[in-house]
């Protein structure tokens, strides 16, 4: 399907000006001129749209670069999305990203439109646990207090005592005056988590499929080739994984990272979208190819956001029922207190 729209006719100067915008960031990624070009016609008429309908485009870290310099308005880990959502004064956010991070923008903007691009955008981790498994963890283990991983559903969170993400977490779990902590619903980071507190850890067996795939074996090969390169992994990767690399957190931190390091060479041990983001924002260091793909990110395209400007299907309005909102949001007030 050609990219061009039909909808709206832009002049040459305007057509010129946006591709040379694109070509100026997306450069670095190796895109031509040409391939610029072609997507210049829908970037302005989403950026238009945005305009018309006082609506902002929020993208985690891990979109596709044409979204991420062709049309957000702010781009970040799951925290710093969180925070523009509850701030916003803009009426509708389209939400770019999957769907658990749509839902909290919703519970923290309850009176904002929130939509989907690509409503069937899940997370392995979100989908591994539900709100009944909360209660039965609750039962076994009644002096615990459960702090859940922001990659999980409303349901879920509403069951909770308090949100984390990667950046936080250990820092609410030390935080709390409960000797045992649930933390859900990621293994791995349970883990992770677990070898830098004091407290017991009670885990779960969710995996993101992204982060379950890299080994400890990989990373000592390509540490072989690139001897000087920084490895900065994901707390969602395996506790082997953690323990040789230069830093382990989330995306926001492995972004500061690489902006205060005088490393010029780094491994970023994540989902593909951030290392594009970094590759144009920092085109001076070089970034080992060591990523994966995550099928449920790589959903949302220019095209079903166009949709969810201009006439957003049923299916594209995130909504999320009172009495389960009202409960997550007390845990994900709680979150939003720890920087």
């Amino acid at each position: 399907m050609s990219l061009t729209s039909n909808q709206i006719q832009f002049s040459k100067e305007e057509l010129d000006g946006e591709t040379n915008r694109l070509f100026a960031s997306l450069s670095n990624l190796g895109w031509t001129k040409e391939i610029c070009q072609t997507y210049a016609p829908l970037t302005l008429e989403i950026n238009s749209l945005k305009k018309q309908k006082n609506a902002i485009i929020l993208a985690h870290n891990y979109q596709l670069p044409e979204i991420i310099f062709g049309v957000s308005d702010f781009v970040g880990d799951s925290y710093q999305l969180s925070k523009q959502a509850a701030q916003t004064s803009a009426q509708t956010i389209i939400f770019s990203g999957v769907r658990f991070m749509a839902e909290t923008a919703k519970m923290l903007s309850p009176k904002k439109n929130v939509l989907m691009p690509s409503p069937d955008a899940g997370c392995s981790l979100a989908e591994s646990i539900n709100a009944q498994d909360v209660i039965n963890l609750r039962k076994q283990h009644p002096d615990a207090a459960v702090v859940t991983y922001i990659n999980t559903y409303a349901e879920v969170k509403a069951e909770s005592d308090v949100i984390c993400t990667s950046n936080n977490a250990l820092k609410i779990i030390e935080s709390l005056p409960n000797e045992k902590i649930i933390f859900l619903p990621d293994k791995y980071m349970a883990q992770n988590l677990a070898k830098l507190t004091k407290k017991q850890i009670i885990g779960w067996e969710g995996l993101c499929v992204v982060h379950e795939e890299f080994s400890p074996q990989k990373l000592e090969a390509y540490r072989r080739f690139y001897p000087e390169a920084k490895i900065l992994v994901h707390t969602e990767c395996s506790p082997a994984v953690v323990a040789i690399a230069d830093l382990a957190g989330g995306t926001g931190e492995m972004q500061k990272y690489v902006s205060n390091s005088s490393a010029n060479e780094f491994m970023i041990v994540t989902e593909c979208g951030l290392s594009d983001k970094l590759k144009v924002e920092f085109p001076k260091k070089k970034f080992i190819p060591s990523c994966g793909l995550c099928p449920h990110m790589k959903r949302n395209d220019l095209r079903n956001i166009l949709k969810a400007l201009k006439n957003p299907s049923p299916d594209q309005f995130v909504e999320v029922p009172l009495d389960v909102a009202s409960r997550a949001q007390k845990a994900l007030d709680k979150m939003l207190e720890f920087a």
